[in-house]
């Protein structure tokens, strides 16, 4: 099987300047969001939700960086839930962490690759993009 790369650049850098014209402060979420994934899916999923339930912008970025995962994985037979869920819906949050959790262990390994390499393209995007103070500018 040969190496597809599944527009993950083109990818990241859509969400990046969707994020950036939103919140130009929120794309900095990058960085955190190529931390999570070592925690795994689940968590990586349910941090939108913390960030909503405290009325912050972030969690936009964070569920259409999901919700495109999920699209890049149904392209090899990989279903990932991508509902919209409240932070306040416990029921709802316990089915779609049960579904992240019962995934096969090789679908999860493959899922954590490529959610590694998006984060990663998300992180080279927010440098490129990011918007610096006038200080920063001599840099």
């Amino acid at each position: 099987m040969a190496w597809h790369s599944y527009e993950l650049d083109r990818i990241a850098q859509k969400l990046v300047l969707s994020a950036r014209g939103r919140d130009p402060d929120s794309i900095k979420q990058s960085h955190k969001m190529r931390m999570s994934v070592a925690y795994g899916l689940e968590r990586f999923w349910g941090e939108h939700l913390r960030l909503k339930s405290k009325g912050d912008q972030k969690s936009e970025y964070w569920k259409e960086t999901w919700d495109e995962f999920c699209g890049v994985m149904a392209q090899v037979d990989i279903k990932l839930p991508k509902d919209t869920v409240n932070p306040q819906e416990t029921t709802k949050i316990q089915q779609v962490s049960k579904q992240l959790w019962d995934l096969p262990i090789e679908d999860q390994r493959v899922a954590i690759a490529v959610l590694t390499q998006l984060c990663d393209c998300l992180v080279w995007w927010t440098q490129r993009y990011k918007i610096r103070e006038l200080d920063d500018a001599s840099s």
